[in-house]
């Protein structure tokens, strides 16, 4: 019988003499401290950047097949885009010119007189130049019924240009008023009074945006901005 090793007979300056079963079990415990220490100071850290690094590749992965299928469709766009521009202008091309702007400023007020409104206040304000067109506001003030509104409105729709016209801080209430300036519940026939703004749009001509857009290479070039020049202003 192999005779049983005692801890306290191994003597730690002397390994050499010590069992057989004594040194296997030490190389054992020094080769697991070994791997111990080796995967908590080298093996953990690369573990983890490893980690890190995958993560990355699949989000670059998912980038570049993001990018990849906007590119394919890129040209594809680029031409719907063209055709939209393209379509864009020719829809601004129905809308008035300079030259029919004073004419159609004419041809909306005599409309609001043809349908019975009385016309208190029409006043054209200058052109606020935009990219592809000009802007105009006309700030007026009309009285008139429920019924000869909707004529009015139906009477521009008719007008053989296109008119395109936007209300901006329009008010609309009772004209008249009773003894303690209360408001006399609207009927059909009750007269009311708009006020406010609206605008009409026109679109520039080719002249016209060109100045622009050599205003706005101009301003590019040196560093500023450039107010794009007022289009001449026709009579009403």
């Amino acid at each position: 019988m192999s005779k049983k090793i005692s801890l306290r007979d191994l003597d730690i300056n002397n390994i050499g003499a010590w069992p057989q079963q004594a040194k296997i079990g030490l190389c054992v415990i020094i080769a697991l401290l070994i791997i111990g220490l080796s995967w908590f100071f080298f093996v953990r850290d690369k573990l983890r950047e490893l980690q890190t690094l995958e993560k990355t590749e699949s989000e670059l992965r998912e980038e570049f097949e993001t990018k990849q299928g906007r590119a394919s469709n890129l040209e594809p766009l680029k031409q719907q885009l063209a055709q939209m521009e393209e379509q864009l202008k020719q829809m601004l091309r129905q809308l008035p010119s300079k030259t029919e702007m004073p004419d159609l400023i004419v041809d909306i007020s005599q409309t609001a007189l043809a349908t019975g409104i009385t016309n208190e206040l029409f006043q054209p304000g200058p052109e606020v130049p935009k990219e592809f067109y000009a802007e105009k506001p006309i700030a007026l003030r009309m009285v008139g019924t429920y019924h000869q509104f909707g004529g009015f409105v139906s009477g521009v729709a008719t007008l053989p240009r296109v008119v395109i016209m936007t209300m901006h801080d329009i008010q609309l209430q009772p004209r008249n008023k009773d003894r303690n300036n209360k408001a006399i519940p609207i009927t059909p026939n009750s007269p009311l009074e708009l006020a406010g703004t609206v605008k009409t749009y026109r679109y520039l001509d080719e002249e016209e945006v060109a100045a622009q857009e050599a205003a706005a290479a101009e301003a590019a070039g040196k560093g500023g901005t450039a107010t794009p020049p007022a289009p001449k202003q026709g009579g009403t």
